[in-house]
């Protein structure tokens, strides 16, 4: 993976994160420590980032102990404020994604990159970029 600013999670990524016995959990955890491992060697800073609709659809409650290992990871939430909300019904609309990926690519035109997605829709992920004219790494789970 290239060297990156944000990670942006998507729905399986969170989902793999919260549950230990989620097929893709080891694999998505130990991607998001070599990204955060790679950002402090370089003496840079990555930042992991879930925009909320993500979470919701997840399930990912913060408040309870079963949060504890994707909470430790201080993974930033990205809100759905009313300048994303206008964003992310623009590319709804436009690209016929879902919210959580509309809502996903309003922080990637809000946001600095690089960039890189982890997630398991690879097409609707490309086809955002695509849209946007971004850079993004789009890392599949």
């Amino acid at each position: 993976m290239k060297r990156v600013k944000s990670v942006l999670l998507d729905n399986e990524a969170v989902q793999s994160l919260l549950d230990v016995r989620h097929a893709k959990h080891r694999r998505v955890l130990a991607a998001v420590e070599a990204v955060l491992a790679r950002g402090r060697r370089h003496g840079g800073s990555v930042r992991l980032v879930v925009p909320t609709t993500v979470r919701v659809e997840a399930g990912w409650d913060r408040r309870p102990a079963s949060a504890a290992i994707v909470n430790r990871l201080r993974i930033v939430d990205a809100p759905l404020d009313r300048i994303a909300a206008d964003r992310a019904a623009d590319i709804r609309t436009m690209l016929r994604v879902s919210v959580a990926n509309a809502h996903l690519a309003a922080v990637l035109q809000e946001s600095d990159g690089p960039f890189a997605v982890l997630t398991s829709d690879v097409e609707d992920v490309r086809s955002i970029v695509g849209h946007l004219g971004v850079e993004v790494n789009v890392v599949a789970l």
